[in-house]
């Protein structure tokens, strides 16, 4: 992305050129400098996420009856966060060219460091897990994986999937992708309309996400998916790394989309962005108001669904079957996956490379459409096939 021109082409003819040496030989080396950055920024974050005041929220119930609490403060993080990082630069104290220049080394740390965060999640669920929605599965690389707790925290109020998927991933992606158009201005004295383009859709799109962070809670990745591996080594280097590819790929590569066509990939973002969040909104308000509420100006058609819980005890569900969840399943993820080739798209088709998240992302929703919908089908049953009948497209109305 940066030493090759965002050349594929390039980069594996230098690789089969050299080999393994050759790969060995490229690879950045974590440095104390990067080492210093990561820690800052980790411990700026765990602090804000302890101190700042915020509304209590509580999560979904668990498979196993608990319901996690959580400190709803994280849009004023997102702010303090961006405010403070701005005004380093703006006052000389610290410029945040210096992150994109280290940037390999800083992700070569994360790639081991993160390694090894892993490893404590392992121990400590095996050890002292902090609730009982935690296991093992019998096979420690699947432990490891998948992770042994599904709210690990530290002590009672430090959530630690709160940290590393909101505070540490989502909020790196913005402080990326304000380095990135710094570091372009530093280059060329100006940022290219393409930039502002990408580094203001994803920054309405970080915003959304911790305006509705709330929310997010209530999801797979927080209420479903264990804290290992997968979820937390993702979250922790492949969020800062691959999402905020498109913009990395920019700086080098400050191009002139005109007026016109900016204007318009900008709307076109925004507009995804919005409905993504909508469709949130709307199931948020459905369930928070359990089912008393306007969809589209009109009463909701829902499913009354009853599930048990790993303990045996009945508890039931309203699915929504009208609005965008009537259009299909999980219909969010049409805008969410556009969104992501709003702001990709002004780097133009000189290089694939660009496009890695907008593939990855589109791989990564239909998979997560179809694990939701088997464990849908596992949870509410009978409920779910009528849910199926009422709602049949799984993603993208009339096609799939």
């Amino acid at each position: 992305m940066v030493h090759a021109d965002g050349s594929v082409a390039q980069t594996f003819d230098y690789l089969k050129q050299n080999g393994l040496q050759g790969f060995i030989d490229i690879w950045p080396r974590p440095t104390a400098t990067a080492w210093k950055i990561i820690a800052c920024y980790a411990a700026f974050e765990a602090v804000l996420q302890l101190i700042l005041p915020g509304k209590r929220v509580e999560g979904p119930i668990s498979p196993a009856g608990n319901r996690p609490v959580y400190k709803a403060n994280g849009m004023l993080a997102y702010a303090v966060t961006l405010i403070t990082y701005l005004s380093l630069w703006w006052f000389g104290i610290f410029n945040p060219a210096i992150v994109y220049d280290h940037l390999g080394e800083i992700y070569s740390a994360l790639i081991f460091g993160s390694f090894v965060f892993c490893i404590f999640l392992y121990i400590k669920g095996h050890l002292a897990p902090s609730s009982t929605d935690s296991g093992s599965s019998g096979n420690a690389i699947i432990d490891f994986y998948w992770g042994m707790e599904l709210y690990p925290r530290i002590g009672k109020d430090f959530d630690i999937k709160v940290f590393t998927n909101c505070r540490f991933g989502m909020m790196s992606w913005a402080v990326l992708a304000v380095t990135y158009c710094i570091k372009q201005y530093e280059m060329n004295g100006r940022v290219s309309d393409s930039m502002l383009v990408n580094t203001t859709l994803m920054l309405v799109y970080v915003t959304k996400f911790f305006w509705w962070e709330a929310g997010y809670w209530n999801t797979m990745d927080i209420a479903h998916d264990r804290a290992g591996f997968y979820i937390c080594w993702g979250c922790l280097v492949w969020v800062p790394s691959i999402y905020t590819s498109p913009g990395m790929y920019m700086v080098n590569h400050p191009i002139n989309l005109g007026t016109q066509l900016a204007l318009f990939i900008l709307a076109s973002g925004i507009l995804c962005v919005y409905i993504n969040y909508d469709c949130d909104r709307q199931r948020q308000e459905f369930r928070r108001t359990n089912g008393k509420c306007l969809v589209w100006g009109k009463a909701p058609s829902k499913i009354v669904a009853s599930y048990q819980t790993s303990n045996g005890e009945t508890k039931t569900s309203l699915l929504l079957t009208s609005g965008w969840w009537g259009l299909a399943r999980h219909f969010h993820y049409v805008p969410e996956i556009l969104s992501a080739f709003f702001w990709t798209v002004p780097a133009l088709f000189n290089h694939c490379l660009p496009y890695f998240y907008v593939v990855f992302l589109t791989i990564l929703l239909f998979d997560r459409a179809k694990r939701d919908d088997d464990r849908c089908r596992s949870k509410y049953g009978k409920y779910w096939k009528l849910y199926c009948q009422k709602v049949p497209y799984r993603v993208i109305p009339g096609i799939y």
